[in-house]
C-alpha cells in the first residue's frame, strides 16, 4: 500500500513539474528592426531652415538585448541680429538596447528599456555674416566653411510597441554628453549633427520612430 502511494505520488509530482515546465517555455522571436525617425521631417514643416533625417537598424541577440546602429544627416541654419550660421553634416551612433520587460511580456513585440550609444559627428560649419560692435565702432566679417568632428555618448530610454503585425512605433529620449570636439574652446559649434547644442556638454533630445520588424529566429 505504501509503495503504491509513493508510486502515484511520484507520478503526480512528475506530471506537475512537466506542466509547469511547459508553461515556462514561451517561444519569443528574435527580430531585425529597421526604423525611421518622423520627428525631424515633421519639425522641418514647422521650421524649414532645419532638417534632420535619421534611421536605425537593430538585431536581437537574445530576448533582452539588441545591437543597434543609427545614422543620419542634418542641415541646420540659424540667424540673429549680428550673425548668420550654417551647418550640415552626418552622424552615426552605435551601441545596445536593453529591454527591461520580461520575455513573456515583451514577446518580441514590446519594448520598455534603455539604450547606450557612442556617437561620432562629422560636419561643416560657416558664418557668412558676423557683425561686431567695439570701442572703435562696428565691423563686419565672416568665417569660412570648415570641417569638424565631435564624439559623444548617450543614454536613450524609450518605449516601443507593435500596432500592426511586424510594424511598431515608439519614442526615445536622448540624453547626450559631449566628450570631444575639435572646434576649440573659443569657437564652439552652434549645433552638432546627431548631438545638438555644441556650446554645452549635455544636450537632450527626442525621436519618434516607425519600425518594420523582421523575425529571423525563435
Amino acid at each position: 500500500m505504501l509503495r503504491t502511494s509513493v508510486y502515484f505520488t511520484s507520478l503526480l509530482l512528475i506530471a506537475t513539474f512537466s506542466v509547469a515546465a511547459g508553461q515556462d517555455t514561451i517561444p519569443v522571436p528574435k527580430t531585425i528592426k529597421i526604423g525611421a525617425d518622423i520627428y525631424g521631417p515633421l519639425y522641418h514643416i514647422y521650421n524649414s531652415k532645419n532638417l534632420t533625417i535619421e534611421g536605425f537598424i537593430s538585431v536581437d541577440i537574445d530576448t533582452g538585448k539588441a545591437v543597434v546602429l543609427e545614422g543620419g544627416y542634418t542641415n541646420y541654419e540659424f540667424s540673429q541680429y549680428n550673425y548668420d550660421y550654417l551647418n550640415h553634416g552626418v552622424f552615426i551612433r552605435a551601441g545596445m538596447d536593453f529591454n527591461m520587460l520580461k520575455p513573456e511580456t515583451a514577446l518580441g513585440k514590446y519594448y520598455a528599456g534603455v539604450g547606450l550609444r557612442y556617437g561620432i559627428s562629422i560636419f561643416n560649419s560657416s558664418t557668412p555674416f558676423l557683425k561686431q560692435d567695439n570701442y572703435w565702432g562696428t565691423t563686419s566679417s565672416s568665417l569660412p566653411n570648415t570641417s569638424y568632428m565631435a564624439h559623444f555618448i548617450e543614454a536613450s530610454p524609450g518605449i516601443r510597441c507593435e500596432f500592426f503585425r511586424h510594424f511598431e512605433m515608439g519614442w526615445t529620449v536622448r540624453l547626450r554628453f559631449l566628450i570631444y570636439s575639435n572646434t576649440g574652446k573659443n569657437l564652439k559649434a552652434v549645433y552638432i549633427p546627431g548631438f545638438g547644442n555644441g556650446a554645452k556638454i549635455f544636450s537632450p533630445g527626442i525621436n519618434y520612430y516607425l519600425l518594420w520588424s523582421i523575425p529571423y529566429k525563435k
